[in-house]
């Protein structure tokens, strides 16, 4: 058990930590350095720790896992991790040998999540964001039904315990719980979301489908060259965050952390600063008042920083549907 105990269940029976390190960071951040903050992220008591084939820092992550578990830290069943198929091997023949080769970068067994990084399929090949001659992501033409059918044959192979999506909206989550001869639902939607943005009508709808909502960039904007909108005002600087923040003797970070653990929403806290990291952990010391969660709620406006916006020409672009 982590530290704090606090795990949501999945629609599959297995349990989900509702604080988690994100381990994507800033391009200027050297690949090898993941090594040494997750090994500090779950020597400070983090067990849920959450990754991506894309970050390509997933050998030296595996590797801080495996000499905590060598350690005596944790043990492999104490530790939750998430890995993500990426853009490039929906094609349902490509799924478990991107899995496979995940698990051979974190010589681990097996992933606890296994998750459709997001659902704009694009060109198989070396390249990682293949472009067409706009600029724009090359699409490739792929039934998102059967990737998650690829998805299930690896769950019944071992190599993941669960399986889910990522910045799917609700039509596209829909079409999976809808598919005849479904085997298993996603377990979650991991989607950006923080006050700014609070996915509260795509909450509700998970949230009727047994569907977790995870968070990332609950923190705001971290500014990502090739993803992010810079043009958006900088939420933790926001004063209604602030004077929360200062009346419970918190900061903004955890004010936007807790926020999203007290609306039922598992949350990743990304920061490779180790003072940060320590401090994301107080987010269970303390509780917003319903006033705190009303007004919190209020900041929403359907600003988003992860705009995905060079996939906006693609069939599956997720973010034209109102949630």
């Amino acid at each position: 058990m982590d530290p704090k105990g606090q795990r949501v269940k999945l629609n599959d029976g297995h349990f989900i930590p509702v604080l988690g390190f994100g381990s994507s960071e800033a391009k200027e951040v050297p690949k090898s350095e993941a090594l040494e903050v997750t090994k500090f992220a779950i020597e400070v008591g983090f067990r849920h720790i959450d990754c991506a084939y894309v970050y390509q820092n997933e050998e030296y992550v595996g590797q801080a896992i495996r000499s905590k578990i060598a350690d005596g830290t944790v043990k492999r069943e104490d530790i939750f991790y998430t890995s993500k198929l990426w853009c490039t091997f929906l094609r349902p023949e490509l799924v478990r040998p991107a899995l496979e080769k995940s698990l051979k970068n974190l010589q681990l067994d097996y992933v606890d999540l296994y998750i459709i990084h997001c659902p704009l399929s694009a060109k198989p090949g070396e390249a990682l964001l293949p472009k067409d001659q706009n600029g724009k992501l090359a699409a490739d033409s792929v039934d998102l039904c059967h990737t998650w059918e690829a998805l299930e044959m690896c769950k019944e192979a071992g190599l993941t315990k669960s399986i889910g999506v990522s910045n799917f909206n609700h039509k596209q989550l829909e079409r999976i719980l809808n598919k005849p001869g479904l085997k298993y639902k996603p377990v979650c939607n991991q989607v950006e979301c923080h006050p700014y943005l609070n996915q509260s009508k795509l909450l509700d709808f998970c949230k009727s489908h047994d569907v977790v909502l995870v968070a990332f960039g609950a923190l705001g904007s971290q500014r990502i060259k090739k993803w992010m909108n810079k043009n958006h005002p900088f939420l933790l600087e926001d004063p209604v965050l602030g004077a929360i923040a200062k009346k419970h003797k918190q900061t903004p970070a955890l004010v936007a952390l807790r926020y999203q653990i007290q609306r039922g929403v598992v949350v990743l806290a990304k920061s490779y600063n180790k003072n940060r990291i320590k401090e994301n952990l107080q987010v269970f010391d303390f509780e917003l008042s319903p006033d705190d969660m009303k007004a919190i709620d209020g900041l929403n406006r359907n600003i988003r920083y992860y705009d995905l916006l060079i996939g906006s020409n693609h069939p599956e672009y997720p973010f034209t549907e109102e949630y």
